[in-house]
C-alpha cells in the first residue's frame, strides 16, 4: 500500500523481505533434493526433478534479492528467466517434431 511519499517507494525491500526471498528459494531446492533422493515413490521423484530445474532457474534471483533493493528487479529477473525457459522449451519440443518428420520422410 503506497503512503504517498515518494522516499517510501524507493526504499526498496527491507532485510526481512530480502531474507525470506532467499530462505524461500533455498528451501524449495532442499525439497526437490528431498524428493529427488526419497526411495518411495516415481511420483515424487518425477515433481522433484521438475522442481530441480525450477530451483536451479530461482538461483539466479538471489543476487538481486538485498535489501534495499527495489522488489521489482527479482521479479522482472524472474519473469526473464521464465520467458528464457520457454523458448529453449518450446525449441526442444520444435527440434524434435522436425527429427521425427525427417525420419519418417527417409524410411
Amino acid at each position: 500500500m503506497s503512503t504517498g511519499r515518494p522516499e517510501a517507494r524507493d526504499r526498496g525491500m527491507s532485510p526481512a523481505t530480502a531474507h525470506g526471498i532467499e530462505y524461500a528459494i533455498i528451501g524449495l531446492c532442499v525439497l526437490a533434493l528431498a524428493l529427488i533422493f526419497q526411495p518411495f515413490s516415481l511420483t515424487l521423484y518425477g515433481i522433484g526433478a521438475g522442481l530441480v530445474v525450477l530451483g536451479g532457474l530461482a538461483f539466479n534471483l538471489i543476487p538481486h534479492c538485498r535489501p534495499g533493493v527495489p522488489l521489482r528487479s527479482p521479479l522482472t529477473v524472474g519473469l526473464i528467466v521464465l520467458v528464457l525457459l520457454v523458448v529453449v522449451f518450446l525449441l526442444a519440443i520444435g527440434s524434435t517434431y522436425l527429427y521425427a518428420l525427417y525420419l519418417e520422410a527417409n524410411r
